[in-house]
């Protein structure tokens, strides 16, 4: 039986991100279940037309979440009582240029007014091939440099390949905290590019010679 040595290779490649994932939510609580959820749908339809306007297209729209629901106290006496009824639901978002990022973020808000929430924001690829192809080859080159390290301290060299098995690639966003609920401007809140990173890792078996 041959001897084999298996190894496993990890790197990443960075690149400037070109597209930022935004995540808002819309609550309303009122005195009714149908007045929340009126007003959700309402201020959730105000924010959807505000992106668009902002350059936004529908297919980088999508509603993601909704929820209606009784809130409730604990009275002496008396039980559970309901004091409001809230309606949420949310939106995520995609905004394929930084520089109109800004612009978009704000007029969401404005359009929301004290019903909207951010719930954080993400920068990545909208299309990750480029960046994923450099981490898969400089993830194969360690695993090929560690192969051939351990190879020579057992005295051998490497054959050919048995086995190649791909770990899926995981991106690395860049999120801003958490739930915002006061209003700002374009200009008080850049959203500033920097670098996102793609991490490969693949598997590779060799003969040993």
């Amino acid at each position: 039986m041959k001897r084999t040595i298996t190894v496993t290779g990890t790197a990443s490649a960075t690149a400037v991100p070109d597209l930022v994932t935004l995540t808002l939510g819309v609550e309303t609580r009122r005195d009714t279940a149908a007045k929340a959820y009126d007003d959700a749908g309402k201020a959730a339809g105000a924010v959807a037309a505000s992106l668009r306007e902002a350059g936004v297209t529908d297919v980088d729209l999508r509603t993601s979440g909704l929820n209606l629901r009784a809130e409730l106290v604990w009275v002496e006496g008396q039980g559970q009582k309901v004091t409001a009824y809230v309606a949420s639901t949310t939106l995520q978002v995609g905004i394929r240029s930084h520089a109109d990022a800004p612009e978009a973020i704000a007029a969401a808000v404005a359009a929301g007014g004290d019903d909207i929430r951010i719930n954080g924001i993400e920068q990545g690829f909208a299309d990750a091939t480029s960046v994923t192809a450099q981490a898969q080859e400089a993830a194969w080159l360690d695993a090929l440099a560690r192969a051939q390290q351990y190879a020579s301290l057992a005295s051998a060299r490497l054959g050919q390949v048995k086995s190649i098995a791909q770990e899926p690639v995981h991106g690395v966003p860049i999120p801003l905290g958490g739930m915002v609920r006061a209003s700002f401007s374009a200009e008080s809140l850049p959203v500033e590019a920097g670098e996102s990173s793609v991490t490969a890792s693949v598997t590779v078996e060799w003969e040993l010679l």
